[in-house]
């Protein structure tokens, strides 16, 4: 069985670009609000929601690992 992720966006942070919903469509959503919302708070791990994260352009996204709290997007510097 392959990791379980922890998906969070920060909507203080979102700008709702639509950016995540384009890159993991079914990953991500936004409300009224343009704010995203990741579609399940954890999910497999997985490429589309990943370059969701990377690609959105004011790092709103955080990847954890669900047994470990490890980080996995952004990358610790």
């Amino acid at each position: 069985m392959g990791d379980r992720w922890h998906v969070e966006v920060d909507r203080g942070v979102c700008i709702g670009s639509g950016m995540c919903v384009n890159h993991a469509p079914g990953g991500f959503r936004l409300d009224s609000a343009r704010q995203s919302h990741p579609a399940e708070a954890e999910t497999d791990a997985n490429e589309k929601v990943l370059t969701a994260a990377e690609g959105c352009p004011v790092e709103a996204i955080t990847i954890t690992l669900s047994d470990s709290g490890e980080v996995v997007f952004p990358p610790e510097e």
